[in-house]
């Protein structure tokens, strides 16, 4: 049997009240409600909705957010830390600066989000999506982007340090000023990628990648050679 559905709108959250919530067994919906900078650790908040809620500096610390839905959310420099996310969707969300240290995103999708300046050190990722987002400044050390078709992200600036990009397909989207010690593009297509600022140490990286003749140009030009 299903269970009921509780939609709750516009209200100011607490984590007294969400308790409250949970304590009925019930399938939760929040609508443009206010939880900045509420306590929401260790919750089981599975299969929640959130449209267009403030999360603003929230502690989401090791709640249980599997199949959850995000939709136009803030949760500027929120606490994912060690979160259970699989499967859980963002779309359209501004998530700059939070904290997904440890968090669990297997199968986990974000869409058209801003994640400007996140971290998302040592988070189990596999089948980890990224769609037109925001990953600028982003910490990013050690994902696994292999064979992924990779649409409109913006890594500028990102510390992507390990990342393995493995026949991945850029598909626009930028590299601009990317730090990329270890990293790894052999057999990539990067063609579409803003590739400008680009610190190549080692060729080795992109070995088999493939290139446009100005984007060739833009890296030996990082290289500090000049091209006649």
């Amino acid at each position: 049997m299903s269970r009921p559905t509780i939609t709750v709108s516009g209200e100011r959250l607490t984590r007294e009240r969400i308790e409250d919530l949970l304590a009925q067994d019930v399938l939760l919906v929040f609508e443009e409600c206010d939880a900045q900078g509420a306590d929401l650790s260790r919750l089981d908040l599975q299969d929640s909705c959130w449209r267009n809620c403030t999360l603003l500096e929230a502690s989401l610390y090791c709640a249980r957010l599997a199949r959850t839905r995000w939709q136009r959310c803030r949760g500027g420099h929120a606490d994912f830390e060690s979160a259970d996310l699989v499967d859980a969707r963002f779309e359209a969300c501004d998530l700059n600066n939070a904290s997904w240290r440890r968090a669990k995103l297997a199968s986990a999708l974000f869409r058209g989000c801003k994640l400007t300046g996140a971290v998302f050190e040592e988070a189990g990722q596999l089948g980890l999506t990224f769609e037109d987002c925001l990953l600028v400044g982003a910490d990013l050390r050690r994902l696994s982007f292999r064979k992924a078709t990779l649409r409109g992200l913006d890594f500028a600036d990102a510390d992507l340090s390990g990342c393995d990009f493995r026949e991945a397909v850029f598909e626009g989207g930028s590299l601009r000023g990317a730090h990329i010690k270890d990293t790894r593009f052999e057999q990539a297509d990067l063609r579409e990628a803003d590739l400008g600022g680009l610190k190549l140490s080692n060729a080795k990286q992109f070995a088999g990648a493939t290139i446009s003749p100005r984007q060739a140009a833009e890296l030996v030009r990082a290289m500090g050679l000049d091209v006649a």
